[in-house]
């Protein structure tokens, strides 16, 4: 299953690495261009819907989409998998697999190069599942919640976020962060699951780490300095400075945009209150 919205410049590179496949579903946000054209003619079927949130969207494919086997390998249109994650999806994502999901490994690359150390390698995401197995929640950056064990694939998607340039790709982190920001109002006024923190469930200990995450002040700048000084971004060359740097630009966008969620909130409860007494009185 390929997620797509206006990716005619990736989709072929994206179709190719998965050929081997006999069941090619582009799972297509109303692109404009020439994704689906192009998808169905080089063999793939293409499901269409418009896209709402990261979660619902996903939730829906893996509840209406009928797929030809009882495992789905999920990409996106900027990502391609790898030899060795072919080798291991056909070998171990069978019918009397005991997994109900497996994780895999990301490379993530910029101007040419892998982001080794500055896109906190090895991050492992649920892409190989059963799709009677899961759901995902959270508006944006979901996490997946399998029913069932999840095993661990050691090869890798490459992932190409800056395929269609940094403008893009600024554009695009603006409306996550909007997102982020709706999700991050309502994680902070839960308790941190500190248990999850020490959890060998990846996905858990994953959410329960952003969670505390979230907490801390100046998150901007330790972000920076986290994926720059303390996980060695620097040795990823101009790549990894400039990345550190947007992540931290991006952190700052979710930051202010839920200070200006929490100063709407306040405002909207001290003009209601006095109304509210008045009507009421």
């Amino acid at each position: 299953m390929i997620l797509t919205k206006n990716e005619e410049s990736n989709i072929r590179r994206c179709l190719g690495s998965v050929a081997w496949s006999d069941d090619i579903v582009v799972y297509d946000s109303e692109s404009t261009d020439r994704t689906t054209e192009i998808s169905r003619g080089l063999g793939a079927r293409v499901v269409t819907r418009k896209f709402d949130n990261w979660s619902a969207h996903q939730n829906w494919a893996v509840g209406n989409i009928d797929f030809k086997h009882p495992w789905v390998l999920y990409i996106d249109a900027d990502e391609q998998c790898d030899d060795e994650l072919r080798q291991e999806v056909t070998q171990r994502a069978v019918a009397s697999a005991q997994e109900s999901a497996f994780r895999v490994r990301r490379k993530d690359y910029f101007m040419g190069r892998w982001l080794r150390r500055s896109q906190l390698y090895p991050t492992w995401i649920v892409r190989v599942f059963r799709p009677d197995r899961i759901r995902y929640e959270r508006l944006v950056n979901p996490v997946a919640v399998v029913d069932g064990g999840t095993g661990e694939l050691q090869g890798h998607l490459l992932h190409h976020p800056f395929s269609h340039g940094v403008s893009h790709w600024f554009d695009r982190h603006n409306r996550y962060s909007s997102f982020e920001a709706e999700d991050l109002l309502e994680e902070i006024q839960s308790s941190v699951d500190w248990s999850g923190l020490i959890c060998r469930d990846a996905s858990r200990r994953r959410k329960a780490m952003k969670h505390l995450a979230y907490r801390l002040p100046g998150r901007p700048g330790l972000m920076f300095l986290y994926l720059y000084v303390a996980r060695l971004g620097f040795l990823d060359g101009a790549p990894g400075y400039y990345y550190s740097r947007m992540r931290a630009a991006y952190e700052l966008m979710i930051d202010v945009k839920v200070r200006e969620l929490r100063w709407r909130q306040s405002s909207s409860e001290s003009v209601d209150g006095p109304i509210r007494q008045v009507v009421e009185g």
